[in-house]
């Protein structure tokens, strides 16, 4: 990857003053003058000042929206800790009396700028101490660091190894934990174990490539068992079994927990902390893991213990913070590697809490548990010291616990990824603004690079995505199965633009090597291969293109996987799909377009793009079931329009701008010969896909960067207004309302109508539209068959779960509009 213009970083700002750290800390820090210098950067005071740092900065080279302008590595910069006890004094003399730092560089005495915004810590390894003893665990947290930064510059072979050079037999509590952390990430991208327990139970194994093995997930769960251990064996002990229990059953935390904690050493309360993260990394594992759901339940009881002791943990946290002056503010008395962890568990556990569908969330109030989504995301951003509107954190590399890296990654996760399912809280500015932070940081580190790719996709500019993504995989290649979420993402982005022959590629490279879900891969090849067929002159390869296409549809009902015992419902999706295709003679309607909608690929695409490409696509579709769509063509209706000699008879039917011809009747009567059968399931599939479209037209995705390009005219197209899309989307909306009792499989769609008719109602505004809104999502949340006669009520419908899940979040958003807080929930529908 080409580095670009070097980032220069400001000397004018004053360093941190050090302070002190804990006798606990300080006894066990490592001997050699560079580790001690910066460990005593890296603890105490620098996190208690997170609050009150000077919020003046420079400004940057090249305006925010640069949003990769490669920072020199941090590799580069190859600076070590060198000032003796006398030079940190006198720099301690300089910095303001308020000890703040806004975390630009500083030039110490003998003049030498010190980087600490950007530059890590550690660009050297770090000694460890030996023979070790429970006493020293702290001591160990700067190779956990170094290790993490190697980490996060894809280097991730060097990362693993130095943490085993530094504890061959993972008996140091955070060089365990630690490593036990890359196993994790590792089994779950892999994923391989599961898809083995599946081939065991398929009679079609042989198949199969060898390189699926159990090791990544099975490495995964018995490292973080390992480190798990290695820190129930740090922890302080109960005085007896009865009072460690109660921690854990009873869900309020009291002050006798709190004093509990404030009785411990340092080294136990970071051995409290990092039980509590391997205990969630080891459940996490075992979800994945489990085959069934007394398993699933075990797991799921972990993880109320470590909610538990974060919340214990979080207590004592605040308390030591409502005993600092001021009040509230970070006391220097905790160190700022227990303070990023307490943030990221208690952030955590609060936004996972606040995610859980609505009955669940019932049950689990029960037990007293409630998430708090904004104190969950306001717990994360601490870590890192970030405020939105403000171009760079408050908390510099050199100031930062060594968790924050992971609280940035968890806020990504969150405004980038569960934002395709919620609205509540999510910032797409201050997504930017920790990428454009972490990429100066890490220009080559892949999960940033990711995130800068996501973001590009939900700014509706997916070319732009593609390169991000084609940047991670030259970044490393040390994990192939990273190159599998570029590959997975580069599909979806290809799917925004309408080129499916590229998103092929990517299909075939997933379908070919990757473990996550071989059924959803076999079945995006295969909806692309045949997209592709259409526009093949060739008889004999277009044949051979849907013949390869129908041998993948035939394999797909069987790679369907299992977790804790439950079917993945969007394999279930593709699966009934493909089971579809060859009951109606080796056909599917619009198959490339539908994939695009689930996959939000509609949602993304440029306003160009939905008008050019996909528009044009189901008005073909409308064509081939005796429909006429002229909307957006140049021209207008006449009173009886005349398509391939068929006029629009009398008394014909029309939704909006789509009018029925004189011979549908007869497309109709002979589709299942034809076509093998399926004429109204078509039929809604291609009204309300251009629906999706119309409302797309109408009101662009609310992260979405409009190209004035997308607005320019055609050739041959007419610009459709944002009324005539808004028009066009209700009427086909409510056209598959109106056919909906004929559908004879796919039900789902009359649900995603309601629901994306609801979007489209909140979107205009309105008091009557809001109110009809409301009761559009109330209609899917109902559970009420909604396609069927009373009389013949329907089971689940395919996606039922994750459109409730999107309706809920919608919901909220719609009530706080009614309410008239809209402005609060941080994003519109």
């Amino acid at each position: 990857m080409p580095i670009g213009n070097l980032f220069r970083l400001s000397t004018t700002a004053p360093s941190p003053k050090p302070s002190a750290v804990s006798s606990s800390s300080s006894a066990s820090s490592p001997t050699t003058p560079s580790s001690a210098s910066t460990a005593s950067t890296s603890q105490g005071g620098s996190d208690s000042d997170s609050d009150t740092i000077n919020t003046s900065r420079a400004a940057n080279s090249g305006a925010d929206d640069a949003l990769l302008t490669p920072a020199t590595p941090a590799s580069m910069y190859q600076y070590q800790e060198q000032d003796t006890d006398k030079e940190l004094d006198t720099l301690a003399s300089a910095t303001s009396t308020n000890g703040s730092s806004n975390g630009n560089t500083a030039a110490t005495p003998s003049g030498t700028p010190k980087p600490n915004l950007y530059t890590p810590k550690y660009t050297s390894p770090p000694p460890t101490r030996q023979p070790y003893t429970p006493d020293m665990a702290l001591s160990d947290i700067p190779a956990v660091t170094y290790a993490l930064d190697l980490f996060l510059q894809s280097k991730m072979l060097e990362s693993e190894a130095y943490l085993k050079e530094q504890d061959k037999d993972m008996e140091r509590l955070y060089i365990a934990t630690g490593f036990g952390l890359i196993q994790c990430v590792k089994g779950l991208m892999s994923y391989e174990d599961a898809v083995c327990i599946l081939f065991d139970l398929l009679p079609t194994r042989g198949q199969y490539p060898d390189h699926f093995h159990h090791q990544d997930l099975l490495a995964g769960i018995q490292h973080t068992k390992q480190g798990n251990h290695i820190a129930s064996l740090h922890r302080k002990k109960a005085a007896f079994l009865g009072s460690k229990l109660a921690g854990y059953v009873v869900s309020s935390v009291s002050g006798s927990s709190v004093q509990w904690i404030k009785g411990m050493t340092d080294v136990e309360r970071h051995a409290e902390l990092v039980y509590a993260e391997s205990l969630f990394e080891k459940a996490l594992l075992g979800i994945v893991y489990s085959g069934d759901w007394l398993a699933f339940i075990k797991e799921a009881l972990n993880m109320r213990t470590t909610i538990s002791v974060y919340r214990q943990l979080g207590a004592y946290l605040e308390h030591m913070d409502s005993l600092s002056t001021p009040p509230g503010t970070p006391n220097p008395a905790v160190d700022a590697d227990f303070r990023s962890g307490v943030l990221l568990g208690v952030g955590m556990s609060h936004i996972i809490l606040s995610l859980m569908p609505g009955k669940l969330a019932t049950l689990v109030e029960l037990f007293g548990y409630k998430g708090d989504r904004k104190y969950g995301l306001e717990c994360l951003m601490k870590a890192g010291g970030w405020v939105e509107g403000e171009s760079e954190p408050r908390i510099g590399a050199f100031d930062e616990g060594v968790r924050r890296s992971i609280c940035d990654m968890c806020l990504l996760i969150f405004h980038l990824v569960l934002s395709s399912f919620t609205f509540s809280g999510v910032s797409i500015p201050l997504a930017s603004q920790i990428i454009r932070y972490n990429l100066k940081r890490y220009p080559t580190g892949v999960f940033f690079l990711f995130g800068a790719g996501r973001l590009a996709l939900m700014r509706s500019k997916p070319r732009e995505a593609i390169d991000y993504y084609e940047r991670a995989m030259q970044a490393q290649g040390q994990y192939r199965n990273l190159h599998h979420i570029s590959f997975w993402e580069i599909a979806v982005a290809n799917f925004a633009l309408w080129e499916v022959g590229e998103g092929a590629r990517c299909w075939r490279e997933l379908e070919r090597e990757a473990t996550w879900s071989k059924a959803i891969y076999s079945y995006g090849l295969a909806v692309c291969l045949i997209e592709i067929s259409k526009s093949q002159s060739d008889e004999k390869q277009r044949k051979e293109t849907l013949e390869e296409a129908s041998k993948l549809m035939e394999k797909v009902p069987g790679l369907r996987q299992k977790i804790a015992g439950k079917s993945i419902p969007l394999e279930k999706f593709v699966a009934r799909k493909a089971r579809k295709f060859h009951s109606q003679n080796q056909r599917l309607l619009l198959p490339a377009l539908e994939m695009a909608y689930v996959f939000m690929g509609i949602a993304h695409a440029p306003r160009r793009v939905i008008l050019d490409k996909m528009l044009p696509e189901v008005r073909a579709a409308l064509g081939e079931l005796g429909w006429e769509d002229q909307v957006g063509l140049e021209g207008t209706f006449s009173e009886k329009v005349e398509v391939n000699g068929q006029k629009e008879g009398k008394g014909s039917q029309r939704h909006g701008g789509v009018r029925e011809r004189k011979d549908r009747g007869q497309v109709e009567s002979t589709y299942g010969e034809k076509r093998g059968g399926g004429y109204w399931d078509d039929f809604a599939l291609a009204m309300f896909l251009r629906g999706v479209c119309m409302r797309y037209v109408a009101y662009p995705d609310p992260d979405a960067e409009i190209d004035e390009a997308d607005y320019l005219p055609t050739p041959g197209l007419a610009s459709i207004s944002k009324e005539e899309a808004e028009r066009e989307a209700e009427a086909s909306f409510r056209a598959v309302f109106e056919h909906g009792l004929k559908i004879e499989l796919d039900h789902q769609l009359v649900y995603h109508a309601h629901y994306e008719l609801g979007r489209l109602l909140a979107c205009q505004g309105g008091s009557s539209h809001l109110a009809s809104a409301k009761s559009e999502f109330d209609l899917v949340l109902s559970g009420k068959p909604l396609e069927v006669g009373p009389s013949g009520k329907k089971g689940k419908y395919s996606m039922e779960n994750a459109l409730h899940m999107r309706t809920h979040a919608a919901m909220d958003v719609l009530e706080a509009m009614i309410s008239g807080a809209g402005e609060k929930v941080g994003r519109r529908l």
